[in-house]
């Protein structure tokens, strides 16, 4: 039975949730501050975490920080405002999807779902590694190198790298990444496929890579552009 971790200080959120989370047949902890979650994280295990921003002892942003230094289980943040700061700071994180308040629970399932499904399929496939030239992905590891010295990527950075990677110089509609990335039931804008490539290439900027590139197709999408001439 999957498992999710719950952190949230408001108790009726909490307990509509993990009631919905036990009726899709998930198993549901619960915490109402940020310092227990961390504990119940760090001694438990756990297939998915959502974790509110605002909470007391330490917030959401903290948390996922602190997670972020030794694990890519997956995170969701949850946050009362709609504040393009608060999606992008929890973004840059590491949080792998954000949801507004006030939200329904179907929602929540729904994101869920389709997050668990994506790791199913990522985990049930074996010695994922990818290399052009100087770039080199291990999708296992989630580690991603440039000329043998690791980048420090997002989980949900490494994904839309190998997407792209592995179908060199095809066209990926911002649709296309949503569905294959976030699930088809994802109920997002494409501002986030653009708002994660924006801090990918920041990221691969502070390497050496003329052989290759993500490259936009202004109002089309994004691809791995190639150059096997170098």
């Amino acid at each position: 039975m999957q498992k999710i971790l719950i952190a949230d200080d408001n108790k009726q959120i909490t307990s509509i949730l993990s009631e919905y989370a036990k009726n899709e047949g998930y198993e549901a902890d619960i915490t109402y501050d940020g310092l227990t979650a961390l504990e119940h994280f760090r001694n438990g295990t756990y297939d998915i975490i959502l974790l509110d921003v605002m909470m007391p002892g330490m917030d959401g942003f903290e948390v996922c920080r602190e997670i972020r230094k030794t694990s890519n289980i997956p995170i969701i943040m949850v946050t009362a405002r709609g504040e393009d700061f608060e999606r992008i700071m929890g973004l840059d994180i590491g949080a792998d999807d954000y949801i507004i308040k006030p939200f329904s629970p179907g929602e929540v399932m729904a994101r869920i779902r389709a997050i668990l499904r994506r790791m199913d399929t990522l985990e049930g496939k074996s010695k994922n590694i990818f290399t052009y030239d100087n770039l080199k992905i291990d999708l296992d590891s989630f580690i991603v190198e440039v000329d043998g010295d690791p980048v420090n990527l997002t989980k949900k950075e490494i994904e839309i790298l190998w997407t792209l990677t592995t179908s060199k110089n095809k066209l990926f509609t911002r649709e296309n990444l949503l569905n294959s990335l976030w699930g088809y039931d994802y109920f997002g804008d494409s501002r986030t496929v653009d708002s994660h490539i924006k801090r990918l290439r920041a990221k691969l900027e502070g390497y050496q890579h003329p052989s290759w590139e993500i490259k936009t197709v202004w109002g089309m999408g994004y691809k791995f552009e190639v150059n096997d001439e170098i």
